[in-house]
């Protein structure tokens, strides 16, 4: 049985966007994010929508950035708007599925990915 392994570089992203999410409150923004669409939100309707806001929000918006999950429109030092980095999500999810089911005698029935 042959595993292909994920690239160091790409495992490296996948745990950092993994540890990102970690945190309930962490993981509620992103969803919010992602629930606004492409032309994502400005910080202060964020704020309302996932209930932080404040210097807890701007942490949690300071890791989600580094990991790449989410991009954000900066003037000066305020966050102006935010969105969900949706091709950095698509590659993580690719991530995980890449190799779904490759051990199963089954492999390929009932679970298309890709």
């Amino acid at each position: 049985m042959k595993m292909n392994q994920p690239s160091p570089d790409s495992a490296v992203k996948a745990a950092a966007a993994f540890a990102a999410l970690g945190s309930e409150q962490r993981l509620l923004v992103l969803r919010v994010i992602v629930r606004a669409g492409p032309e994502g939100l400005p910080i202060g309707e964020l704020g309302k929508r996932s209930g932080i806001t404040g210097s807890t929000l701007t942490h949690h918006m300071k890791i989600l950035a580094s990991s790449g999950l989410v991009v954000q429109s900066k003037i000066g030092r305020s966050i102006i708007c935010v969105g969900a980095a949706y091709e950095e999500m698509q590659i993580l999810s690719d991530f995980l599925l890449s190799e779904c089911c490759a051990d199963s005698p089954n492999a390929h029935e009932g679970h298309d990915h890709g």
